[in-house]
C-alpha cells in the first residue's frame, strides 16, 4: 500500500538557482519552519548512499538515505522500515517561459503505510506546502539578488 502527498509550485528563478537551494539541505531550516535541523554525513554535492539526519517539529528525527540523484533535476531519499518507508522526491522541471516548477512528493510505502499516512496526513500536507513555498521564496530572492548585482568586466 502507498499513500502520497504532493505539491508542485512554479518558481520564477532559473532551475540552477533552485537546484542549489534545494540540494543545500543543511540550510533548509533557514527557509522553512517545517525543518528544525539537518545533518549530512558528508560534504559536497548530494550523492547516492549519503545519509541525512532530518529533525522536524512534532515528528521523530529520521535518517534519510539518498537513493537517486539526477544532477540539476531531481533527488530522492528514503527513511523508515519495510513496514512504513517514507520516500521523498524533489523534482525540478524547467518551464518554457522561464523559471521552473518544483514538485515535492512524499510517499509512504509498506504494509503500515495507510496507517502512517492517515496519522501524519495533516502535518505532512502542511509541511510539504511550507517547504514548497519556502523553496520558492528563497530561490526567487536569491535570483533577484543575482540579477541586481552589477556586472563587473
Amino acid at each position: 500500500m502507498t499513500t502520497v502527498v504532493q505539491r508542485s509550485i512554479d518558481i520564477d528563478a532559473p532551475a540552477a538557482i533552485v537546484w542549489a537551494v534545494l540540494t543545500d539541505v543543511q540550510h533548509w531550516p533557514d527557509w522553512t519552519a517545517s525543518v528544525s535541523s539537518v545533518r549530512r554525513s558528508r560534504t559536497g554535492p548530494l550523492a547516492v548512499g549519503e545519509t541525512v539526519v532530518v529533525a522536524q517539529p512534532r515528528l521523530p528525527t529520521l535518517t534519510y538515505t539518498v537513493t537517486r540523484v539526477e544532477e540539476g533535476r531531481s533527488f530522492t531519499w528514503e527513511a523508515g522500515s519495510a513496514a512504513a518507508r517514507g520516500v521523498g522526491e524533489h523534482i525540478l522541471t524547467p518551464r518554457i517561459a522561464g523559471g521552473c516548477t518544483a514538485t515535492l512528493r512524499l510517499a509512504q510505502q509498506g504494509f503500515a503505510a495507510r496507517l502512517v499516512g492517515a496519522v501524519l496526513d495533516r502535518i505532512t500536507r502542511r509541511y510539504v506546502r511550507m517547504e514548497a513555498e519556502g523553496l520558492k521564496a528563497c530561490s526567487e530572492a536569491r535570483a533577484a539578488r543575482r540579477s541586481a548585482a552589477p556586472d563587473v568586466h
